[in-house]
């Protein structure tokens, strides 16, 4: 009689046993399989099945931004209630918020391109101010008298080159990147000092006067579009993200591929509109006491001009791709053919020129540079803004969003204890807190999701 397909052929397991009665396993037809390699928010074809798959997702320990998120809100809320006044919420104090919250986003966003590869800068915060000091220095018009760009720029280019040579170090070295970027701290701090000194400035160097270049970088941080420009450039931003979301869902299903359902789609977009409405609102409304403040600051598209490069570098290009193998696992991405050197190199180099970004920032901020710069402190904040934003200290998870999002965990804790008049070391008390609060919630998630991973 002729087999049929589905008989099983005899098999000799060595041992003299007929392993043909053992039913075989269709492994491509087993739910369980599937899951670990294909997420189920990835496959859901309506916007209740990625409700419910992203409910899942947070319920197996993967909660992405949503605690930064909410605490965030619960910070707002509870400043707004306590401050005097209620003033928190004020668009004057939400403009102020975001100026001040500025410094520590970027730093947080530098940061993390450390923490994605496993590894940690603690440079950063003595080497951003270096990278101010510079630009500041070079635009001075009684010594250098520089054109603020290209001082801009050659800062930036010097920060770089450090991070280069810092990563160079832990990567043909071997040195553990914490005592390499320990070491350029306590250097970049004596750094610092010395480039103060240049100049008839007594150590301060300042961008008061009547300079064109000096009023330039004093306006990064404190000139503002006029509020007719704010609407449109918003207008133009959501128009252009929606315009991509909408061509790479429909070019994705032309393809046979999977895209995300149509109605999650138009909730992003209609997210992104609210968000500009309300931003380009309170920035609108007039913040001077005399005379006429209002538009949107330079510094709020400084910030998210760098979010939106990073972002596509990290997530839309090779480089970004061999960041996350290599933080995942570097032994692995070595044995891939990955230039593991060579990667995290780029990244320390990265990572040094954002927080030159941050020390230029600054500098706008304050109206110059001295040797009160705490560099010390806003490493610190670096960290944490990148930590409480949802970036993994173990490498491999993270997005520079999550630099902006901490961020302004941070700067929120510091404007209202500022507007209760509370000394600073009740912010480094609750920024503690809320760091704790941040680790152990990544260090939860991880176990969950071993332990998740484990059961199935």
């Amino acid at each position: 009689m002729a087999r049929t397909d589905q008989e099983p052929l005899p098999r000799d397991d060595g041992a003299g046993r007929d392993t043909a009665a053992e039913p075989a396993v269709d492994l491509t037809a087993a739910s369980e399989a599937a899951i670990p390699l294909v997420p189920a928010e990835v496959v859901a074809q309506t916007l209740p099945e990625y409700l419910r798959a992203q409910w899942l997702r947070i319920r197996s320990g993967d909660s992405g931004m949503l605690p930064v998120i909410v605490g965030l809100v619960i910070i707002v809320i509870v400043f707004e209630i306590i401050s005097p006044n209620h003033v928190f919420l004020e668009p004057v104090n939400l403009v102020n918020l975001f100026q001040q919250s500025a410094v520590f986003m970027v730093l947080g966003m530098a940061e993390i391109f450390a923490l994605l590869l496993g590894e940690i800068d603690l440079s950063i915060g003595y080497w951003g101010a270096v990278g101010g000091v510079i630009a500041v220095q070079l635009v001075q018009p009684v010594t250098t008298n520089w054109p603020w760009i290209p001082a801009i720029i050659v800062a930036l280019l010097a920060m770089g080159l450090v991070g280069a040579v810092q990563g160079t170090i832990i990567t043909r070295l071997r040195v553990p990147s914490f005592v390499v970027t320990l070491a350029g701290y306590l250097i970049g701090n004596g750094v610092m000092l010395i480039v103060l000194g240049f100049g008839p400035f007594s150590g301060y160097p300042s961008l008061t006067g009547f300079s064109g270049n000096l009023h330039a970088l004093h306006d990064l941080m404190w000139a503002t579009v006029s509020p007719l420009l704010g609407w449109i450039i918003v207008a133009v931003i959501v128009g252009l993200m929606s315009i991509r979301l909408i061509l790479r869902d429909a070019r994705r299903r032309r393809s046979g591929l999977v895209a995300p359902p149509v109605s999650l789609t138009y909730l992003k977009i209609a997210g992104m509109a609210a968000i500009g409405i309300a931003v380009v609102s309170i920035c609108n409304v007039n913040r001077a006491a005399i005379g006429v403040v209002e538009g949107v600051p330079y510094v709020l598209f400084i910030v998210l001009g760098v979010m939106a490069a990073w972002s596509f570098l990290l997530q839309r290009t090779r480089y970004g791709r061999y960041v996350y193998a290599i933080g995942g696992n570097p032994e692995a991405a070595r044995r891939a053919g990955i230039n593991v050197a060579m990667m995290k190199t780029i990244g320390f180099a990265l990572c040094t020129l954002t927080a030159g970004i941050a020390g230029i920032l600054y500098a706008s901020l304050l109206g110059g540079m001295s040797n009160s710069y705490p560099g010390g402190q806003y490493v610190l904040y670096a960290v944490a803004a990148a930590v409480i934003g949802g970036t993994s200290l173990f490498g491999g998870r993270g997005k520079i969003a999550h630099g902006v999002l901490g961020g302004l965990v941070i700067g929120g804790i510091y404007n209202g204890m500022y507007l209760l008049a509370l000394a600073v070391q009740w912010q480094f008390i609750v920024t503690g807190f809320v760091l704790i609060a941040a680790v152990m919630i990544d260090s939860l998630s991880r176990r969950a999701g071993v332990s998740g991973a484990g059961g199935r």
